[in-house]
């Protein structure tokens, strides 16, 4: 392994007092075969104390960007790589609060390896020895591709909630199977993720929305969540989504219920709309519930999946475009949209409508498990090549006129954008409308 790691490493070990390990995620993934970037980031361990681990750094070259004397861990950085460390110490937790009660340091590198989550994250590399140490037996688990708690599942899980969500999140990442006791210990502490602050529950969850990227294994996130659903965590996070579980659809478009229906078009979505793919359909349950049918479940769901999305203190940003994805994945279901309509919502959506393709398709493919192309994203293809050809505008940028043009023929700078808007949306229709004379004479009809 020491070919892998960054060469400023190699002299960190050199001049640290005690042994230096490599510790976690990174030597887990090599000795499954791998590949590992020097400009990961590191997990760093040893009986050093943080005094010490920050002296070596800084003889190493590496900047030391923060120090947690409570902890004794040590955040440094040589420009490239980015490394943590942490001294080998026992931890002691109030039930399901992530942060531990108490901290406690020690020499022995068993009693550290047995305060970490599962037995394949247990092993260190010994960067100056050039050896793996394995305490807990993890690198036999990792031959088996099993996830095997570092001591009682009931007391690994019952200490930490966050780790419920590892649990799902690593199982993805790197295709291994919890054993019995693991998943057992899990669903029995499955409300404990509701300690857990709502941050960190969506900054897992995002990984585990990417867990494909780890292995390149398609199927990582679908199977990620299913470990959630069956543990009983997904329940805890996301009721308003599994209250479809066992909800059933028309068997003439749907093979699954509304549940397995999301996982699905979560499990046939692009890495860019996963989690739209996944909320598409949560307005459904509601529907189903208050109406005894699935009618307007997408404006329901665009309500739901931004209270869901608030109450995880997601980005604004990542709010405001899955719920637009959200309310619109309904659009030109039954193709009886008019060509026309078709055109000026393609311009009004240009900024993204990839994602909404994406989602589109994903909603399609997880009624039947098809993956032939959606007939409405078909469509809405054919009409937007043939937009293409025409020379449709899409922004207004590409509009032979501008703002200063219309303000000419007086329309109030208030009412500027709108007078644009409604000739890009008039070009929609035919894209040899978009010459500067037809445009302004567009324009005086508009405002008189």
């Amino acid at each position: 392994m020491r070919e892998c790691l960054p060469e400023n490493f190699l002299k960190l070990a050199d001049a640290c007092q005690h042994s230096l390990y490599i510790i976690g995620g990174s030597v887990r993934d090599y000795l499954c075969g791998l590949p590992l970037s020097p400009s990961s980031d590191w997990d760093l361990a040893s009986a050093c104390t943080e005094e010490e681990f920050v002296s070596a750094a800084k003889k190493a070259g590496f900047e030391v960007r923060a120090v947690y004397p409570r902890t004794g861990t040590v955040k440094i950085s040589d420009g490239t790589a980015e490394g943590e460390f942490t001294r080998f110490r026992h931890d002691t937790y109030r039930a399901g609060v992530h942060a531990p009660a108490s901290v406690s340091f020690t020499d022995d590198i068993a009693v550290d390896a047995r305060r970490r989550d599962f037995c394949c994250n247990a092993v260190y590399y010994d960067i100056s020895g050039e050896k793996f140490v394995d305490p807990l037996g993890g690198e036999d688990d990792i031959r088996k591709h099993i996830l095997r708690t570092v001591a009682p599942s009931d007391r690994v899980f019952g200490e930490d909630g966050l780790r419920l969500l590892r649990l799902a999140r690593q199982a993805a990442q790197t295709g291994f199977s919890p054993d019995a006791e693991c998943l057992e210990g899990a669903k029995t502490h499955a409300k404990l993720i509701n300690d857990i602050v709502p941050e960190r529950i969506f900054g897992e969850l995002t990984l585990l929305l990417h867990a494909d990227e780890k292995r390149g294994e398609k199927t990582a996130p679908y199977r990620g969540f299913h470990i959630l659903k069956d543990i009983g965590v997904l329940e805890e996070i996301l009721p308003e989504l599994t209250l479809g579980d066992g909800m059933v659809q028309n068997p003439a478009f749907h093979d699954h219920d509304v549940l397995e229906h999301s996982l699905r078009a979560l499990l046939y979505s692009p890495p860019s709309v996963r989690l739209a793919a996944l909320l598409h359909d949560v307005g459904k349950p509601y529907c189903f519930l208050h109406y005894a049918n699935y009618h307007g479940h997408e404006v329901e769901g665009e309500r739901i999946a931004r209270d869901i999305l608030v109450r995880f203190k997601a980005p604004t940003a990542v709010t405001e475009r899955v719920c637009r994805l959200v309310r619109l994945h309904m659009r030109d279901l039954d193709l009886k949209m008019k060509e026309s309509k078709v055109r000026r919502e393609i311009v009004q959506y240009s900024a993204f409508l990839e994602e909404f393709f994406a989602v589109k398709q994903a909603d399609y493919s997880a009624c039947k498990d098809d993956l032939s192309e959606a007939p409405a994203v078909a469509k809405w293809r054919r009409i937007l090549g043939e937009m293409k050809e025409e020379r449709v505008p899409f922004t207004l940028k590409e509009l032979k006129v501008n703002g200063l043009d219309v303000q000419a023929l007086g329309v109030p700078p208030k009412d500027t954008a709108d007078v644009l808007r409604a000739l890009l949306l008039d070009c929609a229709l035919d894209g040899r409308r978009n010459e500067r004379e037809h445009l302004l004479r567009k324009a005086k009809e508009l405002i008189s």
